[in-house]
């Protein structure tokens, strides 16, 4: 018995020594706003939120570029390919509700329904009737949804591997698991290991040394935004609806489907669905990137999106 209580005193040790070092109280947003919100960044009123995005570029653009990010990312995804598009188109990015620095969603739904309703109502907050839609992972679900749902909104998209498909990832980030563990998940509001940022990054990337310092930094502060986490668990927990993937043929703008050929969360033979489903569409995969090709290769990923865009 002495033995026993020995080891249980030793892991209890353990166990506050662990919550003591990754110890994560949510931080407010004004906060994380001098680092990671500098102009062009702005707050706009949006569906009883303050969304912050970036609106840059030509005003008279008449097909608006707008990107959308992936789970866990915010607007600064595509700070790579912005400036290479926006010397002569109009570019709109923001952070998703329950992300970035945006923040949770009031009425806390964060179904696919939810975030068309979201996109479509930014839209008409910044005056934009139709445009180019473009996403990364979550970002791309809700762009094909956005054009499946309200197709006189979007003009053209770009996949970037999207999700849609019934999930049959080869490797998922430990954060999402975790998020996906009752009880274990409502730790999350009160600790976040670092380690568990950063292997989650290198786990997307083809090239995982190409994660860099700043964006774990990046990624780590901006999900401590007050709220964030909880989103994150409730956003996982929530029923998953694929029925609306039946619908992907029915798209009939033009489409570009990109790829990271090392893509283990979203494999590329889901970059062959979309191509098979969307009639017309072109389909570009990266043989040495991952999950995140905008983030991992800007350079040379955005020209094939330049090329894209400059056809009739």
């Amino acid at each position: 018995m002495i033995i026993v209580g020995g080891v249980l005193t030793v892991l209890a040790l353990v166990v506050a020594g662990f919550f003591i070092a990754t110890w994560a109280p949510d931080r407010p947003v004004e906060a994380l706003k001098a680092r990671w919100a500098p102009p062009p960044s702005q707050f706009v009123d949006v569906a009883g939120m303050k969304v912050h995005l970036r609106d840059e570029g030509p005003r008279d653009d008449p097909s608006p570029i707008i990107l959308i990010h992936g789970t866990g990312s915010s607007l600064h995804a595509w700070e790579g390919w912005v400036p290479a598009l926006k010397e002569r188109r109009r570019v709109v990015t923001f952070d998703l509700p329950g992300f970035g620095l945006t923040g949770p969603s009031p009425d806390g739904d964060y179904s696919l329904e939810a975030s068309v309703r979201f996109v479509t109502a930014v839209m008409d907050k910044l005056g934009i009737a139709h445009a180019v839609l473009g996403g990364n992972s979550l970002g791309g679900t809700v762009s094909w949804a956005t054009a499946v749902l309200a197709p006189s909104r979007v003009d053209k998209l770009i996949l970037v591997d999207s999700g849609g498909y019934p999930s049959h990832s080869i490797s998922v980030p430990l954060g999402f698991r975790v998020a996906r563990m009752p009880g274990l998940n409502q730790v999350l509001s009160y600790t976040l290991p670092r380690f568990l940022i950063a292997t989650g990054m290198r786990n997307v990337f083809g090239d995982p040394s190409k994660v860099t310092e700043e964006m774990i930094d990046r990624a780590y502060e901006i999900t401590l935004r007050e709220g964030n986490r909880q989103a994150m668990v409730r956003r996982f927990n929530q029923p998953r609806r694929t029925a609306l993937a039946g619908r992907i043929p029915e798209i009939k703008v033009p489409t570009l489907v990109m790829w990271g050929g090392r893509d283990r969360l979203v494999p590329p033979d889901d970059a062959e669905r979309f191509h098979d489903d969307i009639a017309g569409s072109t389909l570009v995969i990266y043989d040495d990137l991952g999950h995140a090709p905008e983030e991992e290769d800007p350079v040379r990923t955005v020209v094939a999106v330049k090329q894209f865009l400059s056809r009739e």
